[in-house]
């Protein structure tokens, strides 16, 4: 009988939702060299501890495969994460705007109050953006950049003079500078539907140092693992050039210091030139290069710029260029050739349709098998399409853009058009590879649970039912399109996204039961304990004391991050976004208070409602937010 090592963690007394069919339910994990090492009944995993193995009392806590997001713009968004507001998951916009007032204060110049998208509207109470005469009062002086979604910008005057727009600067093909009566902007910036009138405006900000840019990708990285994220598939993004803006993340992979496992995929920059982008990256990058924490996944989200179908549901569908197939050919034919993958951006069935004539008659010529290649987004596919993506053995990636613009969807194409938009369930019943995720940082949150809850209710950030229930999902399943689902979309198949033998050890316990809590919690759910492989990079409450995940406090001095920290406000004092100070620098108090801290988190995520605030905080004998 073959000796068997002895495990370096084992959890037991929980309860374990493995989603594997064969073992579903189990009460105790060994673990041993960052993988799985068996899964199973507590008796029979204690008895495998040797005389070094950690054991953990999982207090009967619930148990899942740690979460895989199937469309983090992580890359971007962790060189940028120290430096914005996030307005994620605030409940009321006087918070919000109190939030901007207080960081307007903190902000040295020549630097930018930034709030880049993670927010829609509706999730106000008042159910209202602020004017512009409300963003200038509360921030006369320091510049402030406010980003909703993908429609649309609001910028101060302090902003207008730091980029330079006046009465002589023209608009952009695709997006408008509003303008007052004497032809001044008053900053409000429009994408007419193409937002790269915001994503230029943005880019002329400041930006961190490269040092401040590793702690900022470690500080969001925390975040997402606070969140119960584990894995994420990169798409890329606007203004994220190979290989100079991989340079942080790949410093980070190489000493060893990435928290969540990333695949990334390269996204094309300049127009007109995404031939020769592909062209050189295919000879001198190599699909699946890398090691489990960080590889490479291919080409995409965006292939080539004619074939990108702004989700703008406030502006009509656009239409695709006419050169668009001979365009997305071209390079389709170099991915497929070098046995790339790819993923493309597709909001709308329209552009769908005309890319899968493209796909088809590149496959005649070169057989697809065994390339893991599929469509994002997808929320107007019809029947047609998805039947020809399964006979192509594409997948489709799915996100909860429509938690964040089903109300604009609504408005423009009416209640019976939304009640399927995504099809989630129309897609799953044909067969197809389908995988969740959030699209985020700027068009929609990056927290999963929001995504899950979208699935499981059918409802927006704002409330609002567009799904009915023979379109949800139950819950198991939605939890099986956010771990085990999206390997396909990576070809990781067998390697993560259950808890099984010989998988990679990434689980969390949520802190409260998932598959049982009442439906108005699924959003407010955060991890009280996360592995990844095996190591603790976050962990709370009865777990706090396993956490290893610590980073130094956020860089620079001034950063949102030490103050608010990420969804709902949320702050941490043990190194994850405070850092310095307790939980004083978390709530604005002047006096150190760990009840603060907590309490607080739990308002600003809202569990509170936002209008109880005032007299909660104030029954604490809390003067901070100038109550």
């Amino acid at each position: 009988m073959t000796d068997v090592p002895p495990p370096d963690l084992i959890l037991y007394h929980g309860k374990i939702t493995t989603l594997d069919r064969g073992n579903p339910l189990a009460e105790a994990v060994a673990i041993r060299d960052g993988r799985f090492q068996a899964v199973g009944p507590d008796a029979d995993i204690r008895a495998m501890a040797g005389p070094a193995t950690r054991t953990v009392d999982l207090k009967g806590r619930r148990v899942l495969p740690g979460l895989i997001d199937n469309h983090l713009h992580l890359i971007r968004g962790g060189l940028n994460f120290n430096m914005e507001l996030r307005w994620d998951g605030v409940r009321s916009l006087a918070d919000a705007m109190g939030m901007l007032k207080r960081q307007a204060a903190l902000t040295p110049p020549p630097q930018w109050v930034r709030v880049v998208g993670g927010f829609t509207e509706h999730q106000f109470q008042e159910k209202r953006l602020p004017t512009l005469d409300e963003i200038n009062a509360a921030a006369p002086d320091t510049p402030v950049f406010l980003l909703h979604l993908y429609d649309r910008a609001l910028l101060n005057a302090a902003a207008l003079r730091a980029v330079g727009y006046d009465r002589d600067t023209p608009a952009p093909p695709g997006g408008e500078i509003v303008r007052d009566g004497a032809g001044n902007p008053t900053g409000l910036l429009l994408a007419k539907p193409n937002a790269q009138i915001l994503y230029a405006t943005l880019a002329r900000g400041p930006k961190l140092p490269f040092d401040y840019q590793l702690n900022s990708t470690r500080h969001f990285m925390r975040e997402l693992n606070r969140l119960g994220v584990t894995g994420a598939l990169d798409a890329g993004g606007g203004s994220q050039a190979y290989p100079e803006d991989y340079a942080v993340i790949r410093t980070l992979a190489e000493a060893g210091q990435l928290t969540v496992r990333l695949a990334y995929s390269l996204f094309t920059q300049k127009p007109k030139q995404e031939k020769d982008d592909f062209l050189a990256w295919t000879r001198g990058s190599r699909y699946k290069q890398g090691d489990d924490y960080f590889r490479h996944n291919g080409a995409g989200e965006m292939l080539v710029f004619s074939a990108a179908d702004f989700e703008d549901f406030r502006q009509p569908r656009p239409d695709m260029a006419p050169e668009m197939e001979g365009e997305l050919e071209e390079v389709v034919r170099i991915l497929a050739a070098n046995r790339w993958p790819w993923r493309m951006h597709a909001t709308y069935d329209e552009t769908i349709s005309r890319a899968l004539d493209v796909f088809e008659k590149v496959a005649r010529d070169i057989p697809f098998d065994g390339l893991h290649w599929f469509f994002d987004h997808a929320e107007t596919i019809s029947d047609r399409s998805i039947d020809r993506i399964a006979a192509l053995g594409g997948g489709i990636a799915v996100q909860h853009r429509m938690a964040y613009q089903g109300e604009y969807f609504v408005e423009r194409y009416g209640a019976a058009a939304a009640e399927a938009t995504p099809p989630v369930a129309r897609i799953l019943s044909r067969g197809v590879s389908l995988s969740a995720g959030t699209d985020a940082t700027r068009v929609a949150s990056y927290n999963p649970w929001v995504s899950l809850a979208w699935l499981v209710t059918g409802r927006t950030v704002g409330g609002l039912a567009i799904t009915p229930r023979r379109n949800c999902l139950d819950r198991e399943t939605a939890l099986r399109l956010w771990t085990e689902n999206v390997t396909w979309f990576s070809d990781e198949e067998g390697r993560k996204g259950r808890i099984e033998a010989g998988q990679f050890a990434d689980l969390i316990v949520p802190d409260r039961d998932y598959l049982s809590c009442p439906e108005s919690d699924l959003s407010f759910i955060t991890s009280d304990l996360t592995l990844v492989g095996g190591k603790a990079v976050w962990a709370a409450g009865d777990f706090a004391a396993l956490d290893e995940g610590g980073v130094p406090p956020a860089m620079p001095d001034w950063s949102p991050v030490r103050t608010f920290g990420g969804y709902g406000g949320w702050a941490d004092d043990r190194g994850g976004h405070g850092a310095t100070g307790g939980a004083a620098s978390a709530c604005g108090c002047a006096h150190s208070c760990a009840v603060h801290g907590h309490d607080h988190a739990r308002a600003w995520s809202g569990r509170i409602p936002a209008g109880d605030l005032k007299s909660f905080w104030g029954a604490l004998g809390c003067a901070c937010w100038g109550f």
